[in-house]
């Protein structure tokens, strides 16, 4: 068998799957079990400093190619990841967790550092780049070089735990919005957000099928694209990256660390192949490593001049 442990900001895992923010991520039950399916990590969903309603139903939809969501980020608050997700979680803890922190000012972004710094999570993720919020909030941080710099600023000087950056590929250059981040101080990004916002239309109804109308895409449609975002990323900062964006298989998550991925973050592929489909990634990963002679991922990860 390969090494399938990775060091990512000087936290180990012991394979590189990540749950990505926003599926599963809402109970600390809900994320030990993910870990019991094979994941090597778990990421929160984004936690606001108060609640936040989120979008009404229905609020995702898939087809075999893409899947939509206008969730709208959704969360009960602070108070609530503090009191009770990491305390439940942390016991017997089963696997690194990245709390993923959502703010509409760089002032709660602030808050929402100083707050999260006194919890037992192992990397801070600032989620800068959701797409179907910008009805309330206007454009993304993650849309910005400047707004992306001082929002990882922001969080960097209220924190000493490593801090990675969830950035858009709803940008001309995220290179160079990946470097703006990293001279703040980022230790490393998350890659990418959903795409869009995207539209699909029940002909039948004649109505949108999101209430919201529109909303985040994801899916096997958007993974060439998250690869160049990935490789774009890593060439422009050589930090250590959490590759995410249409991954369903083991294949998926070796192209993704040879652009530069550490980690590789899934999402939507729970639609697909249901909450087991974690150790079924992790195995075809080994089982590729066999294959081409590969003994430690190291080998492999940023290979793509």
């Amino acid at each position: 068998m390969a090494n399938l442990n990775i060091d990512f900001c000087g936290v180990r895992f012991e394979n590189p799957t990540v749950l990505a923010s926003g599926v599963l991520g809402v109970t600390a039950s809900s994320l030990k079990n993910v870990v019991k399916n094979g994941a090597g990590g778990v990421t929160t969903k984004s936690i606001w400093l108060e609640e936040h309603k989120g979008h009404k139903n229905p609020t995702m939809f898939g087809t075999p190619h893409f899947f939509m969501n206008a969730v709208g980020l959704s969360d009960a608050g602070m108070g609530k990841a503090k009191d009770e997700t990491f305390p439940e979680y942390n016991k017997d803890k089963p696997a690194p967790i990245i709390a993923s922190i959502v703010a509409s000012s760089f002032s709660d972004f602030e808050r929402l550092a100083e707050q999260i710094n006194e919890c037992d999570v192992d990397i801070i993720e600032i989620n800068i780049s959701c797409p179907n919020v910008e009805d309330e909030f206007g454009k993304p941080f993650g849309c910005s070089v400047v707004d992306s710099a001082k929002a990882t600023q922001a969080v960097k000087k209220h924190t000493d735990k490593p801090v990675i950056v969830k950035l858009s590929p709803n940008v001309s250059n995220i290179g160079e919005i990946a470097a703006s981040c990293a001279d703040k101080g980022a230790d490393g990004f998350c890659a990418i957000n959903t795409l869009g916002p995207g539209m699909a239309v029940n002909i039948e109804m004649r109505t949108p099928i999101l209430t919201n109308r529109v909303g985040g895409i994801s899916g096997p449609a958007i993974k060439p694209l998250a690869v160049r975002c990935v490789y774009d990323i890593y060439k422009a900062t050589k930090l250590p990256v959490i590759a995410t964006g249409g991954v369903l298989n083991g294949e998926d998550a070796i192209e993704m660390m040879m652009v530069g991925g550490r980690l590789v973050g899934m999402g939507t592929m729970v639609y697909y192949r249901g909450v087991e489909g974690f150790q079924k990634v992790v195995e075809e990963m080994d089982d590729w490593c066999e294959k081409n002679g590969v003994k430690d991922l190291e080998e492999i990860i940023g290979v793509i001049d």
